[in-house]
């Protein structure tokens, strides 16, 4: 059986020294191409573009989504000015995922936004988000660890009757955490899924399990065997590929 083709939203980096300053690169990071690749499917990086006629035909040749992290989404798009503990954003890659997951949506084929991905889900469904973990007016636990990618550091409970319960098969689990931002309100049609002890919510569903989405980072969890349940969000959407394809 042919391997269906995951694509994976790119970023870029930009050179700060050497002989390439200011030189510009496309890139994801490799845990999320040793993630699809452990999983049974082809990894393709989906390189950032401003054309939208070149964004869309990207899309045809892939059979699932992964939106990947990145910059901090443009708080315009839903409705706030930016505060000061905004990160860095960068409008021209919203516009590039949100324009992918549209034409994923309307292919009817499977997505997994993760960290920053989550966001753009939720955002283009017409949630918002608050710009940093300290505008939520009540305790909250440490979203960002900082270092040790492959370290779970706090505890998520998994809703029962969800998608994401099915594809993990746990209702406590343990996740790295690389975020300031928070889903504030949930978008139009989607469901919280997953929430960690202090209320965060991190996860989301699409009604028909079609879309899902993780704050934290799954694909850097995907050579630790005391979560390797965490491998089952690539098989799922990998699965749904191929009976998509």
């Amino acid at each position: 059986m042919t391997k269906p083709i995951i694509g994976i939203s790119g970023s870029e980096l930009i050179d700060q020294g050497g002989m390439f300053p200011g030189y510009r690169r496309s890139y994801v990071n490799e845990d999320y191409v040793d993630s699809v690749i452990k999983n049974g499917g082809v990894p393709f990086i989906i390189p950032f573009s401003e054309d939208d006629e070149v964004i869309k035909s990207q899309l045809d040749h892939v059979q699932a989504l992964i939106l990947s992290g990145g910059h901090d989404v443009d708080p315009n798009l839903y409705g706030e000015e930016p505060l000061p503990k905004l990160g860095e954003i960068w409008p021209a890659r919203d516009h590039f995922d949100m324009l992918l997951l549209k034409a994923a949506e309307e292919k009817g084929i499977p997505v997994l936004g993760i960290c920053r991905g989550f966001q753009i889900i939720n955002v283009f469904h017409g949630g918002s988000l608050y710009q940093d973990i300290s505008y939520r007016n009540q305790t909250t636990l440490k979203h960002d660890q900082g270092h040790t990618p492959s370290l779970p550091t706090h505890g998520v409970t998994v809703k029962r009757d969800s998608k994401l319960f099915e594809i993990l098969g746990h209702q406590a689990i343990r996740v790295n955490s690389f975020h300031h931002l928070l889903a504030k309100t949930l978008g139009e049609g989607l469901i919280a899924n997953a929430k960690a002890s202090d209320d965060v919510v991190e996860g989301l569903e699409s009604e028909n399990g079609l879309v899902i989405g993780v704050q934290w980072h799954p694909e850097m969890l995907h050579n630790n065997r005391q979560v390797a349940y965490q491998n089952n969000l690539f098989k799922y959407i990998i699965e749904k590929a191929v009976n998509n394809g």
